[in-house]
């Protein structure tokens, strides 16, 4: 099965992201605190241990998958930079230059509760709002299109609601105890399915791992090497990156493709959020685009000598130019039926353009009737109103979306 566009894009924009936020680890300040590519001596080593690292993550399982492959890979880059004591950068000098504290550490203590210290008024509700809003839509849809991936590599079926309120609980929880929100994370995610994890157990077990680093071990976390890291992460992105979009040009219609690029290219140079939304309107649009066509009318004159329109197809705000050249006023005999039992007038724009056929067959003097219209298409009518030919055993019930906007 073929994920949706949308997904697509969003899993490769991604990878992108986190290929791009990797080559910062390339770079380190200068004297003026431009950053700047590492000398080439410096950039070898780099680039050798990130490959180490990557072969290590590649074929270690293919031996045995009783540990998890990432894991080992950091522990063997990192035993043999400290142990052939190579001048390579580290977790806490990379800390230390992006702090600017010569003293920074990853060590640190429990949490404690801490109610925020803001006015609780309805002026600093308007502040929060918005951002509350943004953060918990970029949450949320992160973390939905990340159960969407993970069903699709382990063949299971995620419960959406439950992430949604879980991650809800939690992040008000950890609010009160200083701690930051936080939702699925695709990178942790993928290391997870990778190493075999697939119940509770493996992210609970990764959080208490690194709680427990942070209160008693920060200083072996700070003597990992960054190529270690940068080698996993490079391994997450081949894993993340959809390689088969390059295959889906030719397989898939030229629209989905182009949602895929938006998609992708929205992601990489805004955010999460505004991209997924561009895709799921750019998508509607080009849903509603292509069944605009697929209206059309069958015609023949009865044995009264009047002229029938059978009407197929979704009449919408999409189709309604469509459907109004479907009917020749001018030329048509003085008595006219429009069929809309196989047919569904869907919105107020539809309304409109029945309205409007009406009244081309009024002003040229011709009789027109509509039939199987729902009894909702018949109050909403104004100028066709009149011409609406009642049958409340075969006419349809369905409702009509006035409020879209044709």
């Amino acid at each position: 099965m073929v994920p949706h566009p949308v997904m697509i894009g969003f899993v490769n924009g991604l990878a992108i992201v986190i290929f791009l936020a990797q080559l910062g680890q390339f770079k380190v300040p200068d004297a003026v605190g431009d950053m700047q590519w590492l000398e080439s001596g410096q950039m070898t080593l780099m680039l050798g241990l990130v490959a180490i690292t990557m072969g290590i993550i590649h074929f270690l399982p293919k031996l045995t998958t009783a540990v998890p492959s990432s894991l080992v890979a950091i522990i063997a880059v990192t035993v043999a930079v400290v142990g052939l004591d190579l001048d390579t950068r580290t977790v806490v000098d990379f800390l230390r230059s992006m702090s600017g504290n010569a003293d920074a550490t990853l060590a640190g203590d429990l949490p404690s509760f801490a109610w925020p210290e803001v006015p609780l008024t309805l002026e600093t509700f308007y502040i929060i709002l918005p951002y509350s809003l943004i953060l918990a839509a970029v949450g949320l849809i992160e973390s939905l299109l990340t159960l969407t991936v993970v069903d699709e590599m382990t063949g299971t079926r995620g419960r959406g609601n439950r992430e949604c309120v879980g991650q809800g609980v939690a992040n008000v929880t950890c609010s009160v105890f200083g701690a930051m929100g936080g939702c699925a994370m695709i990178g942790q995610s993928m290391i997870n399915i990778n190493s075999g994890g697939r119940g509770r157990l493996s992210g609970i077990t990764a959080a208490l791992a690194l709680l427990g680093f942070i209160l008693f071990a920060s200083s072996l976390i700070e003597m990992i090497p960054l190529a270690a890291l940068v080698g996993v992460m490079f391994m997450v992105v081949i894993g993340t990156f959809e390689w088969a979009t390059f295959k889906l040009a030719r397989r898939v219609p030229k629209r989905d493709f182009f949602v895929i690029i938006l998609v992708t290219g929205v992601t990489v140079i805004t955010d999460l959020a505004l991209a997924v939304l561009v895709g799921v309107i750019v998508s509607a649009l080009m849903f509603a685009w292509e069944h605009a066509k697929h209206i059309y009318a069958e015609s023949h004159t009865n044995e009264q000598g009047s002229k029938v329109y059978e009407v197929n197809g979704p009449l919408f705000f999409g189709s309604v130019a469509n459907f109004l050249e479907l009917f020749d006023a001018t030329n048509d005999p003085n008595d006219v039926i429009i069929d809309f039992a196989d047919s569904r007038v869907a919105d107020h724009s539809a309304i409109e353009a029945i309205d409007t056929l009406a009244e081309r067959y009024k002003k040229e003097g011709k009789a027109l009737h509509l039939r199987h219209l729902s009894p909702e298409c018949h109050a909403l009518l104004t100028k066709a109103g009149s011409l609406v030919e009642v049958n409340r055993n075969e006419d349809p019930t369905y409702r009509v979306a006035t409020d879209v906007l044709g």
